[in-house]
Order: structure tokens, then C-alpha cells, then sequence
């Protein structure tokens, strides 16, 4: 048997967190939570992900800001980690500028959780 692909979830709403974690479990993936991309950047340090669902709309530093930093880093097991974004989207960003933020995906707020599985599936299969 494989072993269990790690996700990073940065989002300050629990409710999403435990929903996420709910959802993702069921395909055995290992899930952390980080409640701001200060706290991403610091799980990054200490440990290896597979892949990270990042909100945009986070306190102390947002998801554009994380998601810069990230992949500005030497190190290219964390710079090149795909991200998939989770935003609202109240500022009507398009597929391309969240690509241009370095984002490799979105999923549109409320969130349909059979699109988040086949999406963290299309990057982690």
C-alpha cells in the first residue's frame, strides 16, 4: 500500500477545515491545518506536503502573499508544491490571475466538495 499523500490546509474557518478534513480522509490523505500562511510557511519548514489548499482571505499574512513566498523558495520540494487556491473570490480574480499569483488551481467558495477531492486527485495521482 502507498504511503498517504500529506495536504496542507491554510484557512482561518474551522467549519471549512473540518469539513475539508472529513471529506479528504475518506481517500486517506494525511491533512494539517495552518490558520494564516505565517503558520503555512512555518509547517513548511518542518515538514513535507504534497499539495496545499490555500484561502486567499487569511489573517496575519493572506494566501497571495503565502503562496509568493513559497514559491520564491530555493528549495524546490516547497517551491514547487501545487496550490490550489479556495477564495470567494469577492475581487472576481480570473483563472489567469490566479495563475500569475502562482496558484495551480481555484475552487470557488461555498465549497463543492466533490470538486475538491477530483481537483487535489487531478494533482496527486
Amino acid at each position: 500500500m502507498s504511503k498517504p499523500k500529506n495536504i496542507l490546509v491554510g484557512e482561518d474557518s474551522s467549519i471549512i477545515i473540518n469539513l475539508t478534513k472529513n471529506v479528504l480522509a475518506f481517500e486517506n490523505y494525511q491533512i494539517k491545518a495552518a490558520r494564516n500562511g505565517q503558520q503555512v510557511l512555518d509547517l513548511l519548514g518542518k515538514e513535507k506536503f504534497d499539495l496545499i489548499l490555500m484561502d486567499i482571505s487569511m489573517p496575519v499574512m493572506d494566501g497571495v502573499e503565502c503562496t509568493r513566498q513559497i514559491r520564491a523558495s530555493e528549495d524546490e520540494s516547497i517551491s514547487k508544491l501545487p496550490i490550489i487556491a479556495i477564495s470567494g473570490n469577492i475581487h472576481n480574480y480570473t483563472p489567469e490571475e490566479f495563475r500569475r499569483f502562482g496558484f495551480d488551481d481555484f475552487l470557488q467558495k461555498p465549497l463543492n466538495y466533490d470538486k475538491v477531492l477530483a481537483t487535489v486527485k487531478k494533482f496527486l495521482s
